[in-house]
């Protein structure tokens, strides 16, 4: 070997010790953080943890589950109620003025006005068709009614009650 050879050799490996050097130190530096550090979970992301891992679902079983199931089966039309549009009346005027009078009453869209010649013309499809156009919505060379008058929260007894109000109105 020649005698650059070794000197290169000797300074590699001084560069390589330095740096086993320098990443020992850098260990013992993280390992002395991580202990310094409190280990401590904030309560807030706790309960981010506790809802992310929380059951999606229940199991209720012998006499205190079926309690338990009554009780979330209340809350849960407490809920559904809660969405019901308009409070939930059966009133068909309340619905009708709110709602379906923005096209029933200028005729937009083919809808047909509360008069005899409007209204009075599709009764003689007869009420349960009606009903149905209403809630599922329809449309035909006459005109086009969306679905639930183009509001979902309304349930089925409210638009039947709207339209029997629209029909007594004719």
């Amino acid at each position: 070997m020649r005698n650059y050879d070794l000197d290169f050799l000797k300074h590699f490996s001084m560069v390589i010790a330095f740096l086993m050097a320098v990443t020992l130190g850098l260990i013992l530096f993280s390992v002395y953080l991580h202990d310094a550090l409190p280990q401590e979970v904030s309560p807030i992301e706790a309960q981010r943890t506790e809802g992310r891992i929380a059951p999606s679902g229940a199991v209720f079983a012998g006499a205190s589950g079926e309690a338990a199931k009554a009780a979330a089966d209340a809350a849960a039309k407490a809920a559904a109620a809660s969405q019901v549009a308009y409070g939930g009346t059966l009133d068909g005027a309340v619905i009708y003025d709110s709602l379906c009078a923005a096209c029933h009453k200028s005729g937009v869209g083919g809808a047909p006005m509360l008069t005899a010649a409007g209204l009075g013309a599709r009764a003689s499809l007869g009420k349960d068709t009606l009903h149905k156009h209403a809630i599922e919505g329809y449309t035909g060379n006459a005109g086009v009614m969306p679905a639930k008058g183009g509001n979902p929260a309304l349930t089925d007894d409210q638009v039947k009650a709207t339209v029997d109000w629209m029909l007594d109105q004719v």
